[in-house]
């Protein structure tokens, strides 16, 4: 026997629920300070910011006008034209030999389908190495999937690897003659939502559309493939490049009280993928770098100057992003040292150095500074990271790394789910304490810090 019960009887019996009516969410845990306020301002007023957009065009604005309300110096909108990306309609179904409907984004810089897509035979492959070792020509006409099996880590070390099927893959298969490749999202989590991301075609290869499908729906296309039976799918993908689209760099200083000094720049990148609000993906960042070099001149002027670089087109930026017209605007300016924060907002757990033979005793304050917060040293070179890359390279800088935890990183990364609640106020103020105890150090270091002969960065 079934039994009902009225709201008020409910009430009675369990006086809580009156505090709230039953319609009521969980809300995310909101956050203070100056990283919070960039982060949930960005998402909030401008949200996703594709490069090339007029939203990437609005952020720009936003952060100069945030930048100076902050106190920044020498704040600057710096232009520059750029390879980008547009999406346009995307749908995929699998039509052969089971019917479904799959969930897919196209990958930055592939080609469009024809109007109607494209219909016709999906091959199966396992990995990257067995596309490449398939006979050229044979993908003629034919749509290529290519899977892979990332896993979480705490360094994020599998997105190297396993991002390459996104990265390399549709170059290969467009050498073998496919029509269109479709991947595994380069992503850890077990959601429905398919990763996006730049992909590349090298010189003199024909540029073909590209497209990841959720993780779920990977599982699905690799079980069907273990039945032996084909499979054919029909695919629409109407992104497009976008040749010369207006991007740029907004760039601030904090001086220091010695201007002859080389200065200590900080990056993180202001674009975002279009599939979300780039909460992790990098307003974090953003938020870290600035909050931290605010922090550390709190108590007045660093020996340094201190310069944040928030970077346009990064995530398209293969050959002419924010780092790389940084490097052409900035490279004849003294920098000592760079640094980049681009890996969400986890809590920092590692510190890496690439300095110079002599910086021995810097190397030891900055671990000792970080000791107390538990952040333990990786005798592994740091690299920087995309927005840092030109310079490093230019100048051959000393780079510094602090490490987030990459955990569920890639659960997230380039996905519909980058949004505000992701961000965890306590991890995201962590990193800015983090950054701030290197930046006491380091902005305030009276003695050479030494070039790296040979150091590149990371692209």
């Amino acid at each position: 026997m079934q039994r009902r019960f009225s709201r008020a009887a409910l009430l009675a019996a369990f006086p809580l629920l009156a505090a709230a009516p039953l319609s009521a969410q969980a809300t995310p845990t909101e956050g203070s300070g100056v990283a919070w306020d960039i982060v949930e301002g960005l998402t909030t007023e401008i949200g996703a910011r594709l490069a090339g957009s007029p939203e990437e065009g609005r952020a720009r604005v936003w952060a100069e006008a945030k930048l100076n309300a902050l106190g920044f110096e020498n704040v600057k909108i710096e232009p520059f034209r750029t390879l980008a990306w547009t999406r346009g309609e995307e749908h995929a179904k699998l039509t052969v030999p089971y019917p479904h409907t799959l969930a897919i984004a196209a990958l930055g810089l592939s080609a469009p389908t024809p109007a109607r897509g494209l219909q016709a035979d999906l091959v199966y492959f396992p990995t990257l190495d067995a596309l490449r070792a398939a006979p050229d020509g044979s993908l003629k006409g034919k749509i290529a999937f290519v899977d892979h099996a990332m896993r979480a880590a705490q360094d994020g070390s599998g997105y190297g690897p396993y991002g390459d099927v996104r990265r390399r893959g549709p170059s290969i298969a467009s050498q073998k003659g496919a029509a269109a490749i479709v991947i595994r999202s380069a992503g850890t989590d077990s959601h429905r939502n398919p990763h996006t991301g730049v992909t590349v075609f090298a010189k003199g290869v024909e540029a073909i559309p590209a497209g990841a499908v959720s993780n779920p729906d990977a599982d699905l296309i690799a079980r069907i493939a273990k039945r032996g039976k084909p499979m054919k799918i029909d695919l629409t993908l109407l992104g497009k490049p976008f040749p010369n689209a207006p991007s740029g760099n907004v760039v601030a200083d904090l001086p220091g009280r010695d201007p002859s000094l080389p200065k200590i720049v900080l990056a993180c990148h202001l674009d975002s993928w279009d599939l979300a609000t780039g909460a992790i993906d990098d307003a974090s960042g953003c938020g870290i770098v600035t909050a931290a070099a605010l922090a550390a001149q709190k108590d007045g002027k660093t020996l340094r100057t201190i310069r944040v670089l928030w970077a346009g087109n990064e995530e398209m930026g293969v050959t002419g992003g924010g780092s790389k017209a940084y490097a052409e605007m900035h490279g004849t300016e003294p920098h000592a040292v760079a640094m980049e924060s681009d890996f969400g907002a986890d809590k920092v757990w590692q510190l890496r150095l690439t300095l110079a033979d002599g910086n021995e005793a810097l190397a030891e304050k900055l671990k000792a500074a970080l000791w107390p917060m538990g952040i333990v040293y990786n005798d592994k070179p740091a690299t920087g990271g995309a927005d840092v890359s030109g310079i490093i390279a230019k100048q051959e800088l000393a780079v510094i790394d602090l490490g987030q935890d990459g955990m569920h990183y890639f659960d997230l990364h380039h996905t519909p789910d980058d949004t505000l609640d992701k961000v965890d106020p306590v991890a995201l103020q962590q990193n800015v304490d983090a950054w701030t105890a290197v930046l006491n150090v380091i902005a305030n270091e009276p003695g050479e810090i030494a070039r790296v002969p040979g150091s590149k960065g990371e692209g």
